[in-house]
């Protein structure tokens, strides 16, 4: 092959790829629109393209099926081959697995008990914990449920529902104390969860195991439902529920877990 022609090869390369890259860009901005269908015109202006470059672009993933359009309208939408896709992503993802090394870590950079919760109807349990290297510790047990009012990972969950879902909770169970630190006014706990949504973490004193402190995060997926909680907790003598560096080492964990799940914060 001559120099000429392996310049030309390459040149051609690189435009191959670069094809592929404007056809994934269109396909991932269905994705993170928010909208059921797009137009060709809302797809250029978004994506920078020309009308007739996105229009060529559909056209070929509308042949693979992960796109379709509706003939009337004439706006585009993900195809089932997308959402074969998906289903196949969401299939492989356990979030225990996924928040097993941020437990570790958060372990090793705070130096106090990581654990994850999972929702259950209207309670929540532990599924998972690290424990520090510590004579002094804080250790949970693992499937227990426990109230969504009570504690730290409680409240994370209950403050990232929607407002429905609160309301249906209180209206299904009383406040009842778990600890004499535990809310159980409707008023104080709503203006507690105003709080705890305007800074991303829920805290707690003994709220549900007295003697301990606790700050929780919540984990999102692609939706923007809460589907898990991260948490790091200690003795209330040692561990403070304002602690500046495990507040931000907690919430960038749970952010990490969220995006491999889908979630992309407003």
């Amino acid at each position: 092959m001559s120099i000429v022609e392996e310049e030309s090869d390459h040149e051609s390369q690189s435009r191959s790829i670069a094809a592929v890259e404007r056809a994934m860009d269109v396909l991932l901005y269905f994705g993170r629109s928010g909208q059921p269908d797009l137009g060709v015109t809302e797809l250029a202006t978004a994506l920078g393209l020309t009308k007739a470059a996105v229009h060529r672009i559909l056209t070929a993933l509308r042949s693979r099926d992960l796109i379709t359009v509706d003939p009337s309208t004439r706006r585009y939408a993900l195809g089932h081959a997308a959402a074969a896709l998906g289903r196949a992503y969401l299939a492989r993802t356990d979030v225990r697995a996924m928040c097993a090394p941020e437990l570790r870590q958060l372990t090793e950079q705070i130096g106090e008990t990581a654990t994850l919760s999972l929702r259950r109807g209207d309670t929540r349990l532990y599924v998972d914990q690290v424990v520090p290297e510590q004579e002094l510790r804080m250790e949970v047990v693992l499937g227990i449920p426990y109230p969504l009012h009570a504690g730290g990972s409680s409240k994370a969950f209950l403050a990232f529902l929607t407002p429905e879902e609160v309301d249906a909770y209180l209206s299904r169970h009383k406040l009842e104390a778990v600890t004499d630190r535990t809310i159980t006014d409707q008023a104080k706990l709503r203006k507690e969860l105003a709080a705890i949504r305007k800074r991303g973490y829920a805290t707690s004193i003994g709220e549900r195991q007295p003697g301990a402190a606790s700050i929780a995060a919540p984990i999102f997926d692609h939706d923007g439902h809460v589907v898990a909680v991260l948490s790091v907790a200690g003795p209330a003598a040692r561990f403070k529920a304002d602690n500046v560096k495990a507040a931000t080492a907690l919430t960038e964990a749970a952010a990490r877990v969220s995006a491999q799940l889908g979630y992309q914060p407003e």
